[in-house]
């Protein structure tokens, strides 16, 4: 299932999948994979991702 909120929150940003991978030290693919639905992240990776956006895993990640 592909995660919009995360596309919109990161674009909401102004931030690209190269920088907001950069800010939680993975890989772009690794943030793209996760956009699209092919990768599910570690509740560490969530969390990460949520600070960098300002969210919260509910808002991002929770249906």
């Amino acid at each position: 299932m592909k995660n919009l909120r995360l596309k919109s929150a990161r674009a909401a940003k102004d931030l690209s999948q190269d920088q907001l991978a950069v800010l939680c030290g993975v890989s772009r693919q690794t943030i793209s994979a996760i956009e699209k639905g092919d990768y599910n992240p570690t509740i560490n990776l969530c969390i990460a991702i949520c600070k960098a956006l300002d969210k919260t895993l509910d808002e991002l990640f929770w249906e």
